[in-house]
């Protein structure tokens, strides 16, 4: 077959538009190609286009990076869409770990981006419907995302992802489906092994002009280990007005309540060993726990201009409260307290506008220029924990943090088969705290820092053939420190103000085959980082943080999967060497050795999955992941071995096909041979309570209706 040429060059048949994630990064160009199809997001990328899922998996197959794209579909999914690692298991590159403890959320990391992280997500930037869950100083947080209402979900991994800014290691984004035609409604019930119990409930509305959807779930388990009790309850809203052909304005609202989250903490190898359903005594003693109410609302603006130009804005703000009980007391002078308390606000603004062109030859090209502006301010105080209740005030500060960004990018058919893809965006985050506890041996700590930083990508693409696309690209990217990984010093003399940010370069070499059946992708990927923030030291508890030069991360991904008959085949493995290029004394005075595993990490990760669907109403499954050892601290002393575990899931839809309600049940079995195994670490942990077991054998069973 010949190459096939570039999408409307003059008198030729067309190629598809590049993946709505692609486009997350720098495939602006093709919308000079289809300018009512495609609108400016985030960072200049591209809003998903509404097309058959067949032409959306060929701009997939057409970008130029590495991405994951899953579909879901909150009717028919054989899992509780409870956590994003449901979805995320299998995705090459990605490793999404349950930590069975609902006051820690989940452990995302892409490439070893986020690996080290004890809490919350770092080193990897993730949005809900376009707007940031990643804050400006680049924490970010997964468990707001309402997965029962999503459509899909979407990782952008490699050097494309650093034109995100700030803590873009990889790019994840939960997007929300449309509200359905014509209105409906949906309901579900499940229940499960250890106390696991959950209900749902969505509400669709309206008219093409104007439509909305409302959805609702409660969640509560009572834990597979000792102590580690949750509830939660979330609400998803989400508002369309089309008021003429070329505008469209998206309303966005989410709710989130987690009350008293338990903490059942990290186990010692010899607590593991003895019994990985128990909670240390300190987590009792101490009352560990963690209470979270977040409030967030969204509003997003597409207009199409004309023919050439369209632009995208977005306006975003939130509030978010939490309380915090750790295993220790605090009740030193010069400590910071057991007990957190922080309430936030926060809030967002953003604009790109995207023109389309013709260069001299005829081919198409695009740019988009655009700025993001983020903001934060919390008051974070600290308390003495008194065996689980607030004693003493021990800290009290107004902390601010900000980003500032301005990015440009170009995408443009260079020659018949050949596109290239460049963008540039320059960040500068300031953070801020004003101390407001001060005492004669606690003097005033407030101070300020600034870092900036131009992020340049480059990449390109070759239409080798129909079937097989060739792509690299290189680019550099940065990751400040969080507010909390900045808020200690080895003197105990206040904030860390000297610590620097994490800058990295990443290369990447790709290739793409697709044929009728089966689809292969393939990457090899490079990152070097200097001052990589590793921990120096514990002072009262807290970790104090440093940075180290020369960290490695490269490696090698592989994905494969087939449609044959009523069989759907997957298969995906990563090859992960991330180490560090240099020695280093790390906390306690310990020597961290050149050639050390980076903590968290795997050499090896792998899943084989079988979908087997033999008439419409019936679909099983089953999957077997794999994944090697992992050491737990950066002096690799200690680490969680490998293992590999069998999960089985079912569905089996009934009820009318056009009129009145459908049903789907639907059963899920994980660990089905109940092996013992860590299911994430607690990276460095200062008390060597580094293993948090994964679960057992568990059942959760679920039925869903739906009203159209």
């Amino acid at each position: 077959m010949h190459p096939a040429p570039p999408r409307h060059a003059p008198g030729r048949r067309t190629r598809a538009l590049p993946s709505s994630l692609t486009a997350l990064a720098a495939l602006a160009a093709m919308a000079a190609a289809a300018p009512t199809l495609a609108q400016p997001r985030e960072g200049g990328s591209l809003a998903p286009v509404e097309v058959p899922g067949h032409a959306q998996a060929q701009r997939r197959f057409d970008s130029a990076a590495s991405h994951s794209s899953v579909p879901v579909d909150g009717f028919t999914a054989p899992t509780p869409l409870v956590h994003l690692s449901e979805l995320l298991a299998g995705q090459a590159g990605v490793v999404a770990l349950d930590r069975q403890n609902y006051a820690q959320d989940l452990q995302i990391a892409v490439r070893g981006f986020g690996a080290r992280s004890t809490f919350g997500v770092r080193g990897v930037r993730i949005l809900v419907d376009g707007i940031p869950a990643t804050m400006p100083d680049g924490q970010g947080q997964a468990a707001t995302a309402q997965l029962q209402s999503a459509a899909q979900v979407e990782v952008l991994r490699g050097p494309l992802a650093q034109l995100y800014g700030n803590a873009a290691g990889g790019v994840l984004q939960v997007s929300t489906r449309e509200p359905r035609a014509g209105g409906g409604a949906q309901a579900s019930v499940a229940a499960g092994s250890f106390g696991q119990r959950l209900v749902g409930a969505s509400f669709d509305f309206g008219q093409p002009t104007l439509s909305g959807l409302v959805d609702v779930s409660h969640f509560e388990t009572d834990g597979w280990r000792a102590h580690s009790a949750a509830r939660r309850t979330h609400l998803n809203g989400k508002l369309v007005a089309r008021p003429d052909a070329d505008t469209k304005i998206t309303a966005l609202l989410n709710l989130y309540d987690q009350p008293d989250a338990q903490d059942p903490l990290g186990l010692t190898r010899a607590q593991f060993n003895a019994n990985p359903r128990q909670a240390p005594d300190v987590a009792t003693a101490f009352g560990t726990r963690k209470s979270v109410a977040q409030n967030q609302w969204g509003l997003v603006l597409e207009r199409q201009l004309g023919a050439a130009d369209s632009v995208r804005a977005r306006a975003y703000g939130g509030k978010r409260a939490l309380t915090q009980s750790l295993s220790f007391s605090g009740a030193a002078e010069n400590s910071a307290g057991g007990v957190v308390d922080l309430d936030r606000g926060y809030h967002g603004l953003g604009l790109a506008w995207t023109h389309s062109a013709k260069m001299p030859s005829g081919l198409p090209l695009t740019w988009t220029l655009g700025v993001d502006a983020d903001r934060l301010a919390e008051q974070r105080q600290g308390f003495v924990n008194q065996n689980g209740e607030t004693g003493a005030l021990r800290r009290n500060e107004r902390d601010r943090a900000g980003n500032t960004d301005v990015f440009a990018q170009v995408d443009a058919w260079i020659a018949p088969t050949w596109r290239a893809v460049a963008g540039l965006r320059a960040s500068r985050v300031d953070m801020r705290v004003s101390d407001h506890f001060i005492t004669p041996s606690n003097p005033d700590d407030s101070g300020a820092r600034r870092w900036r930083q131009t992020s340049p990508v480059l990449g390109v693409v070759w239409a080798a053939s129909d079937q097989l696309n060739l792509y690299a690209n290189l680019g550099r990217g940065f990751e400040t420190p969080t507010l909390a990984e900045m808020a200690y010093s080895q003197g105990n003399t206040g904030p860390n103000f000297g610590l620097a940010a994490s800058r990295s370069r990443q290369m990447e070499i790709g290739a793409k085959w697709q044929g009728a059946a089966h689809r292969v992708e393939l990457a090899w990927f490079d990152a070097r980082s200097r001052g990589e923030i590793v921990p120096a030291a514990t002072v009262n508890g807290r970790t104090v943080f440093q940075n180290a030069d020369n960290v490695r991360r490269r490696g090698l991904e592989l994905a494969w999967s087939a449609q044959t008959g009523a069989w759907t085949p997957r298969a995906a493995y990563t090859y992960l060497d991330a180490f560090f290029g240099d020695a280093y004394t790390g906390a306690g005075g310990s020597r961290v050795g050149a050639g050390n595993r980076l903590p968290g990490t795997a050499r090896h990760v792998a899943q084989l999955a079988l979908d087997y669907a033999p008439t419409a109403a019936w679909q099983v499954g089953a999957t077997l992941d794999v994944s090697g050892k992992v050491f737990a601290n950066d002096v690799n002393t200690e680490a969680a071995a490998g293992f590999a575990v069998v999960g089985l899931r079912a569905g089996y839809r009934f009820g009318q096909a056009t009129a009145g309600p459908r049903w789907q049940a639907w059963a899920r079995l994980d660990n089905l041979l109940d092996r013992r195994h860590a299911g994430s670490l607690i990276v460095n942990d200062g008390n060597g309570r580094f293993f948090e077991p994964a679960a057992g054998r568990r059942l959760m069973l679920g039925l869903r209706a739906q009203f159209l």
